[in-house]
């Protein structure tokens, strides 16, 4: 039986997120500096000030030993241990001191002499870092509001393991409650370091649970447990890990489950969906990420490693902003879609999955929490110049690149974006500062901005295209900040190329095609297509790249140089996916697949035909738009997946895939009526 109401839950929902006013960020005097004070005070001070932050309610949050106490006793977790010893044949006090065990583990033990402690060092650190860490004080102040209301979970975006450090600095400055923060089990082998991390209010959880139903129950129920009682904001990230590329991922659902069950099944009132989102001038781990995409393993986190890493502290990695946005009502989603009665239909301590109906609203909601961590996100001036350099490679001169960038800074203004522009100074002070701080990507040779490449080989060989595509990642992974605010009007651009029509119907139908394919490289909201057209063909006309007579759409005399230039920010992945859906067809490539062994053997192809000269954007060699070409491809029907004794295996359709190759080279695909956009 669904949990749902009859109504159509995942556009009701996206409709009620979409509706909220969208706050408008070019407002300078919105952000606070938190550096400037710490600059000019003493930091041990700041880190042994008096610290009374505010909490749910005016409850007395409970100690780890007593949280730890009161979830081996609950009911789901007994309700478990007794299911596994009738199953098992085992003792319920051998499979008891297991669940202990895990939670041992896995539960935080937060203490404020080592906040205070990580207080003083990080202020140490960040001084050295960053220049400035720009803060919405106004969103704080919603924050520390909703606190005192409902239980809360933080969501930031996760571009660097900066960003949980940062965000529990920033909390412990403004005398917010710190959160329990969602690590992986991979910190706790960092000897001292991962023990200081769980006593500032870590806990850590397994990449992957499997079918383990005892770790599953004690670290659910450890976290409803937070959340029922309001002990801590809650916080993990929606997307699961850091993104390397610079775009938003899919949202992963599981933790969200989880922390909206206690409001699904009636034990709390309220809660707050807090999203937050932290801007990076410049990424500390923008280099290891460019290799990571070019399969090269990451690195175990370490102390050792961690030590080494000393030398960054030398470096200048610019400004952050972090955007604490609206928090958002899980109840006032939920009113008219679920229908939180059917949770009373088994006793609460039974575990059980989400309905397909539940999994909808939960979809929606993630989905909309990652949106509206793009639209506050803050783009800097590097970010709209690594997009101009991406695509005029090999270089360009100086004065081009500041004129193209000054034009494209006007265009991303028009289509929304917040962008950080210095005030009261030249654009060409702008553009040379900017390079300056990018010395590891770009440099300047007799006036023309090309890549930094080391060892320059003087053959052209495949150990060279990877050399230099490691400056090319590094590069497209700021371009990548901006991709979602350009990425509906250039579909639509795109579509009304590749249709060479002018009818509304058609244009439509080509951008449905091409955002399917599409749709898991770039995030979307779910049943939002016809509102995703209607935006995209709106920006365009609004920055006077298209014009409509009647019922036709027509480009004006200076829309071509918009047209034009979306399209060719978005020819890497058109591309891309193109040779990418054609690998299977190769006559050599075998039927049955493992994703590993695709990926592998792709990459060696891609950097030969790189060699040729066959193809054209060396971003087909990331792993990351490698990956979501193969799940758009298992999505489309051209490649279906089994399991067997081995693992999962991929079997490639070729007439499928014949037909979806042709379809991506030119879409023109016919509309259905149901689907005809208005404007």
């Amino acid at each position: 039986m669904s949990h749902m109401a009859p109504n159509t839950m995942a556009g009701t929902t996206v409709d009620s997120l979409y509706s909220q006013k969208d706050t408008t960020l070019n407002k300078r005097e919105r952000f606070e500096d938190l550096m400037e004070e710490r600059r000019q005070s003493s930091d041990l001070r700041y880190a042994m000030r008096c610290y009374t932050p505010v909490v749910y309610k005016d409850l007395v949050p409970r100690t780890p030993s007593a949280l730890r106490s009161v979830v081996l006793k609950s009911d789901p977790v007994q309700y478990v241990i007794k299911q596994l010893a009738k199953e098992t044949g085992e003792s319920p006090d051998i499979i008891s001191d297991e669940a202990s065990d895990i939670l041992e583990k896995m539960g935080h033990s937060l203490r404020l002499s080592i906040v205070r402690f990580f207080a003083f060092t990080l202020s140490k650190i960040f001084k050295m870092l960053f220049h400035k860490v720009h803060v919405n004080e106004e969103g704080i102040q919603k924050l520390q509001q909703a606190i005192q209301e409902y239980p809360v979970v933080v969501l930031p975006s996760h571009r660097s393991y900066i960003d949980f450090l940062m965000l529990s600095y920033i909390m412990y400055t403004y005398d917010l409650s710190l959160p329990v923060i969602a690590a992986g089990m991979d910190f706790m082998g960092m000897k001292i370091v991962g023990e200081m991390l769980r006593m500032s209010g870590a806990f850590f959880i397994r990449r992957s649970f499997g079918g383990d139903k005892l770790y599953w129950a004690v670290f659910s129920e450890y976290v409803k447990t937070i959340l029922r009682n309001g002990d801590a904001p809650v916080e993990f990230f929606l997307e699961g890990t850091r993104s390397r590329t610079g775009k938003s991922l899919m949202p992963k659902l599981g933790l969200l489950n989880i922390a909206m069950e206690p409001f699904l099944m009636g034990e709390v009132f309220d809660m707050y969906l807090v999203p937050i989102s932290i801007s990076y001038e410049r990424i500390l781990e923008e280099s290891l990420y460019a290799h990571e995409l070019l399969g090269v393993p990451k690195p175990k986190e370490s102390t050792s490693g961690l030590l080494k890493a000393r030398k960054i502290l030398s470096e200048n990695f610019g400004s952050i902003h972090v955007y604490f946005g609206q928090p958002v009502s899980v109840r006032t989603l939920a009113t008219g879609i679920v229908r939180r009665s059917h949770y009373n239909l088994l006793p609460r301590h039974i575990p059980r999955k989400p309905s397909e109906g539940v999994h909808r609203f939960l979809d929606a909601i993630g989905h909309r929490l990652v949106v509206l961590q793009q639209k506050n996100m803050v783009i800097s001036p590097w970010v709209l110049m690594a997009t101009v350099i991406i695509q005029n490679l090999p270089g360009l001169t100086l004065t081009e690149l500041t004129r193209q960038t000054l034009w494209l800074k006007t265009i991303a203004e028009i289509f929304g974006a917040s962008i950080d522009w210095p005030e009261n100074v030249t654009p060409d002070k702008v553009i040379r500062s900017s390079l300056a701080l990018r010395h590891n990507i770009v440099k300047t040779i007799k006036n023309q901005v090309v890549l930094f490449q080391e060892d320059v080989l003087a053959e052209f060989t495949v150990e060279m295209i990877f050399k230099h595509t490691v400056s090319v990642l590094m590069c497209a992974s700021y371009r990548n900040q901006i991709l979602h605010v350009f990425v509906r009007p250039a579909l639509v651009a795109i579509a009304f190329q590749n249709t060479q029509s002018c009818k509304r119907e058609d244009i439509f139908g080509c951008f449905s095609y091409l955002r399917e394919v599409f749709s898991d490289e770039f995030v979307f909201l779910p049943g939002n297509l016809v509102k995703d057209f209607d935006e995209g063909l709106y920006l365009l006309m609004k920055s006077g790249a298209i014009h409509m007579s009647q019922a036709d759409l027509h480009m004006s005399e200076k829309g071509n140089t918009t047209i034009s230039f979306l399209s060719v920010m978005f020819e890497p992945f058109l591309e891309g996916y193109q040779v990418i859906f054609k690998y299977p067809l190769h006559p050599e490539f075998a039927d049955d697949f493992t994703e590993k062994s695709f990926i592998a053997a792709f990459r060696t192809y891609a950097a030969e035909l790189i060699l040729t000269g066959a193809i054209k954007y060396n971003e087909v060699l990331s792993t990351d738009m490698q990956n979501n070409a193969l799940a758009a491809l298992i999505r489309l029907g051209a490649v279906e997946k089994f399991k067997t004794a081995e693992g999962i295996i991929c079997k490639v359709n070729k007439q499928t895939l014949g037909r979806v190759v042709d379809m991506l080279a030119v879409p023109r695909i016919p509309v259905k009526n149901a689907a005809v956009a208005r404007l």
